[in-house]
């Protein structure tokens, strides 16, 4: 594994318009329909601020020739129906939202308007788009690689623990792009001589118990990501480091919440990302046409606070191939 990536290829990927440039239609004031599947922030929140700076660096500017209407889910997936239809109906320009459960809510409310998905998993298993290479539709974006970086969570962890055999896996069995991770996992398992429980988790409820079954039958967690662990990422870092066992994560966030280890796609540059995204399409381009990408930049975070209440020490050779180490 690479330091700073180890997973470069564009899916087809189209040449961006260059960063400053100006926007297609002199006079148009665009607006972008913004749903974010978490809480409203209290202060600004880094994924968002970063689909700003792209925007800005592009041309558009909040108040002059772009409106941001911004949603918060709130962890109320049920709500998604109702908010793509808001957005539809305001109209809006162009919806940008990440993860699978958003993505086809927006795809079930509108089929001509464009959809920008910052981020999530599998898209043609979740029949976002017909092939990664000609989307065919109104939906393009980005996909962050959950599943497929699988194998190398599980690897992380038998870096910290030697001769790791046993591993729970916290998923959310409500999200199709989760269950695909789920399902790598177990694949990537097998390749490891590894055995996996599964860990339904669909409510911040089920977090202790699930939690508490790991404990019981496994020696490690691997904590899927997904909007909902997102979300409850401080909860269930909480809960974990509890019960003395060792985790991976998917996104650095959790590292930042508690986590002990977690390796993934930089989220916050796949939205800074999609805003190359809404500004070919602002110039002309169509969802149908445009790619879906992948991630340049992977991240490995390591919480040495959280190693240290676990008692663990994390190899030196992990720490230098650490982006973050929080200490």
């Amino acid at each position: 594994m690479e330091r700073r990536t180890f997973l470069s290829v564009v899916a087809g990927s189209l040449l961006a318009a260059p960063r400053g440039a100006k926007a297609q239609q002199a006079g148009k004031v665009y607006t972008i329909g913004l749903v974010r599947a978490v809480d409203r922030p209290r202060r600004p929140d880094a994924r968002t601020e970063a689909f700003r700076r792209g925007l800005r660096e592009l041309g558009y500017v909040e108040g002059q020739n772009l409106l941001l209407e911004i949603r918060w889910v709130e962890g109320h997936d049920e709500r998604l129906p109702e908010i793509m239809t808001e957005l539809v109906r305001l109209p809006v320009d162009v919806i940008v939202t990440s993860g699978t459960p958003a993505a086809l809510a927006a795809m079930h409310a509108t089929a001509t308007l464009p959809i920008v998905v910052a981020a999530a998993g599998d898209f043609v298993g979740a029949g976002l788009v017909r092939s990664l290479s000609r989307p065919g539709g109104n939906l393009t974006g980005t996909s962050d690689l959950t599943a497929e970086l699988s194998g190398k969570r599980l690897e992380l962890l038998r870096e910290i623990v030697p001769g790791l055999s046993r591993v729970a896996v916290l998923w959310n069995g409500a999200n199709p792009g989760a269950l695909r991770t789920w399902q790598e996992t177990q694949a990537a398992a097998k390749v490891l001589g590894m055995q996996v429980q599964s860990v339904d988790v669909r409510r911040i409820s089920d977090v202790e118990d699930g939690v508490r079954v790991a404990r019981e039958r496994t020696s490690a967690i691997v904590v899927v990501q997904d909007p909902f662990t997102v979300l409850n990422r401080s909860r269930i870092a909480e809960v974990i480091q509890k019960a003395k066992l060792p985790a991976v994560y998917g996104g650095g966030e959790f590292a930042e919440a508690g986590g002990l280890v977690s390796y993934g796609a930089s989220i916050v540059e796949l939205f800074y990302g999609a805003a190359s995204f809404v500004d070919r399409i602002f110039r002309g381009a169509k969802p149908a046409d445009l790619p879906i990408e992948q991630p340049t930049k992977f991240e490995l975070v390591i919480n040495l606070k959280t190693a240290k209440a676990l008692g663990l020490t994390i190899p030196p050779s992990l720490l230098q191939r650490a982006d973050r180490v929080i200490e």
